[in-house]
């Protein structure tokens, strides 16, 4: 089968549909409460569904390598968001305050009270469940890298096809 535009964006739909809709399932059914990272995350995979939707439904008019380079810099972004979080969790990065254990106690009531109102109910520091050792984050982190890689390949092939096409062209124009 040849990669065309409709089958890559239909493919990007699929898998960030499976990734969206696990993170919905494991917040609606499993009952896992998502911290402010974890919903910043999901934003490059709704945006890649929605360009993918717009894509399939438009078809061949939108260049191969075009869609790829798009997709790529999406399933980037969401590279670096994993990463990010995932470096929260393990404390290499220091996470947004309002959702990141302090770690200095309170002296005074008044400042315990502000600790309590300040905190999240969810941490971002903390992941709520591991599978294999491996957080949320993680996982999201490993989905974003095999998608960018994706799109890197599609745009190698893409970019292939079109110079392996350009010589017939330019043959064509001079007869």
């Amino acid at each position: 089968m040849t990669l065309t535009t409709r089958v890559f964006a239909g493919f990007v739909l699929v898998a960030s549909a499976i990734v969206l809709g696990t993170a919905l399932l494991s917040q609606y059914w499993g009952g896992l409460a998502p911290c402010e990272l974890c919903l910043l995350q999901r934003w490059p995979w709704a945006v890649a569904i929605v360009i993918s939707l717009v894509v399939v439904l438009v078809g061949e008019r939108a260049p191969l390598a075009w869609m790829t380079l798009l997709f790529g810099l999406v399933f980037a972004i969401s590279v670096v968001l994993a990463f990010y979080h995932v470096g929260v969790e393990q404390h290499w990065f220091a996470g947004p305050t309002a959702c990141t254990a302090s770690e200095g106690g309170a002296m005074t009531v008044e400042q315990m009270k502000q600790q309590i109102l300040g905190t999240a109910p969810v941490l971002c520091d903390r992941p709520a469940w591991t599978l294999f050792g491996v957080s949320l984050a993680g996982w999201n982190l490993l989905a974003s890298l095999i998608m960018t890689g994706c799109c890197l390949a599609a745009w190698l092939h893409a970019r292939s096809l079109r110079l392996a096409r350009a010589p017939r062209e330019v043959g064509q124009g001079t007869a």
